[in-house]
């Protein structure tokens, strides 16, 4: 529920306004109601339900605006000439919320009928039943509310377009930055660490040729230097995946299964729920879960079938990838830059990921990302 600068819902607030009016409009005319005479139940009635209506401003402008003109001309017709506030709050709250013409419309009717209506339910002559009109609704009151609206909604529409261009601008800058590290990884890092791979790689292959022992060392570096170009590589593409790039999200998991399937593991596709439409953050984290998660199964785990469970909930969208390889709970796995890179993509949009060893054997990637629905 939105709330204001103290903490109070709106809908609170609305309900004060149209109470305080309500009571203002009653109490004013209570004040002058003459004694001996009988008090109008109908027009009182009105008074409270032109203030009462107020409290849907939000929600129903136009409503609101027709319900308040009614009850002002009925009113009129009882015989009280209380100002209209509630029309006039009515017509800021149309104009604010973009309403205009109608408002205008609204209001030239309103003009027009009440000195009609005070015409035919008043006795006197025609200059007093216009003066008594103008008392219901004067129009400098009216050009002053409609004003106001139309102020505060051109200030609206002014701060939404700065921060829209506020994003736009921090959006531009980080795709801008995310450019520049991976240049430069590329041109620090790719150069040196090929090296390494191809001279280890070369050694080894030379050791082997002579018969040569091969020290655990050299292995090692070699493993090290084939293991970072292939993190590197990673890194260089999720950097490089910016918005000028056809973006990839869950309608794309089946051709990462496809993908797995063809390298020789088994992969099943399981969707659950009413598919919805996410935001394309959500998306393109789902299928970077899914990626990485079924990369890290043709890596390390030595699995012959995997699963992928995708759930759409009424607030979040949960995933979980499990295997059947090698992994045990008593061996925990090191963390590594793929599993940190699923870590900070989870934690930027407010979700929670669990990685770790099944039960039995194997291992399990659970994701469970916040989708925020439009009500």
């Amino acid at each position: 529920m939105d709330k204001g600068r103290f903490g109070v819902p709106a809908g609170v607030r609305d309900w004060a306004i149209a109470l305080g009016v309500a009571a203002l409009l009653v109490g004013t005319e209570l004040s002058e109601e003459h004694p001996g005479t009988d008090p109008d139940v109908l027009g009182y009635a009105l008074l409270a339900a032109g203030g009462l209506a107020l409290a849907a401003r939000r929600r129903a402008p136009l409503s609101v605006l027709a319900v308040t003109g009614l009850s002002a001309v009925g009113y009129q017709a009882a015989g009280f000439d209380v100002l209209s506030v509630p029309y006039l709050v009515a017509v800021y709250g149309a104009v604010r919320a973009g309403h205009r013409g109608l408002t205008v419309a609204a209001s030239v009717s309103l003009l027009v009928v009440l000195p009609l209506t005070a015409l035919v339910f008043r006795d006197g002559p025609a200059r007093e039943a216009f003066a008594q009109a103008r008392n219901v609704l004067e129009i400098a009151w009216l050009i002053a509310a409609f004003a106001a609206g139309e102020a505060l909604r051109q200030a609206e529409r002014r701060a939404d377009e700065a921060e829209r261009t506020r994003e736009e601008t921090a959006r531009r800058r980080a795709d801008e930055e995310r450019l520049h590290i991976a240049r430069e990884l590329h041109d620090s890092l790719t150069h040196q660490i090929s090296i390494i791979k191809v001279q280890s790689e070369v050694a080894v292959h030379v050791a082997r040729r002579r018969g040569e022992q091969i020290p655990e060392a050299l292995l090692a570096i070699q493993e090290a230097g084939r293991e970072a170009t292939r993190e590197l590589r990673a890194t260089l593409e999720a950097l490089r995946d910016d918005d000028t790039t056809p973006p990839r999200g869950l309608d794309h998991v089946p051709e990462l299964v496809e993908q797995a399937s063809r390298a020789g593991l088994e992969v099943t596709l399981t969707i659950q729920g009413q598919r919805t439409d996410v935001p394309a953050a959500v998306g393109r984290t789902a299928y970077r879960i899914v990626q990485e998660s079924l990369t890290n199964i043709a890596r390390h785990a030595s699995a012959a079938t995997a699963s992928i469970r995708i759930d759409y909930r009424a607030d979040s969208l949960a995933i979980q990838i499990d295997d059947d390889g090698k992994g045990t709970p008593d061996r925990l796995p090191t963390p590594g830059l793929g599993l940190l890179g699923m870590q900070e993509r989870v934690t930027a949009l407010g979700g929670q990921l669990r990685a770790q060893p099944r039960s039995e054997h194997g291992f399990t990637v659970q994701a469970k990302l916040p989708v925020e629905r439009a009500s």
